[in-house]
């Protein structure tokens, strides 16, 4: 059963997923290997953002949910966020001031980190959810910032390094910590390490949370010591990629048996999980190419 929310949610990802397709379609022809998967890294994360817009023009209960109760007229700030995704997702899509939309979107994350996340990690310090939502959101900001690091390149490149230099430590940082829920905690579903049990009916249910840390383990370490970065950035890009096709897709779409809450639910795991992909794959093409052998 869908809601109207899920309706726009499902169409908004479904459109600038073909137009993004198309507009990059050159870039994905030139590339090889796992550089075509760099070369959506924008793609991906215009996706999640117009996924995401739809749940901001929702009744007052998201504002009750979500925005800081000391912040002034409250109902207006899930009107503004929801407009600034489709804003930067359009610029993204449309390749039309990628460099200010990506440095606004970064700040945006950044301040949601801030306002929201940190004091909440710093409230439920012996939560892992509190910590994962923290490092989910900055590595969102991250994954602008790397878009920012890539378009600023020639016209601000002492930006651009700090952009990048921001990411990767960001990016490193939940990596790893992911990796280790992930091996710590098997039993909920890979990705974002959040509260969604895996589903019984995946096969080998328990050996993906196993397989997932440790891939995010090994690339997190290999770009806090340097080594090959952007193929490291590229692996947790990759492993993202699959979980949202598998196992987060196929649960959305089983979820359509199920509540109007369900399926935002599902929605919002597989938007998260594709976020995620396109920020990681966002630092590799930030970073410089990886030395031959």
């Amino acid at each position: 059963m869908l809601s109207a929310t899920n309706y726009w949610m499902i169409f908004a990802g479904l459109v600038f997923l073909a137009a993004g397709l198309f507009t990059y379609r050159k870039e994905l022809g030139a590339a090889r290997g796992v550089e075509k998967l760099v070369a959506l890294a924008a793609v991906f994360i215009a996706v999640s953002l117009a996924v995401f817009a739809p749940e901001h023009f929702r009744g007052p209960q998201y504002v009750q949910d979500s925005v800081p109760a000391w912040m002034p007229v409250r109902w207006f700030w899930k009107y503004f966020v929801g407009c600034a995704l489709l804003a930067a997702a359009t610029s993204l899509t449309a390749r039309k001031f990628q460099r200010l939309s990506s440095i606004l979107l970064g700040l945006m994350f950044f301040l949601f980190v801030g306002m929201i996340y940190i004091p909440s990690a710093i409230a439920n310090a012996h939560d892992r959810l509190a910590w994962a939502f923290l490092l989910r959101d900055l590595s969102f900001c991250a994954g602008a910032w790397s878009l920012a690091a890539v378009y600023n390149r020639s016209a601000a490149p002492r930006l651009s390094k700090w952009f990048a230099v921001f990411a990767r430590a960001v990016i490193t940082i939940a990596a790893i910590v992911y990796g280790v829920l992930e091996i710590l905690h098997p039993a909920f579903a890979p990705g974002v390490p959040l509260e969604t049990p895996m589903p019984s009916w995946v096969p080998f249910a328990g050996a993906w949370g196993y397989g997932a840390g440790a891939i995010l383990l090994v690339a997190g370490i290999a770009l806090a010591v340097n080594k090959k970065p952007r193929l490291a950035a590229g692996s947790i890009g990759a492993l993202m990629t699959l979980l949202t096709i598998f196992p987060f897709l196929a649960m959305v779409i089983l979820a359509f048996k199920g509540s109007p809450d369900d399926v935002s639910d599902g929605i919002n795991n597989l938007a998260d999980t594709l976020l995620y992909a396109g920020s990681a794959l966002a630092l590799s093409s930030a970073l410089p190419r990886d030395s031959a052998r």
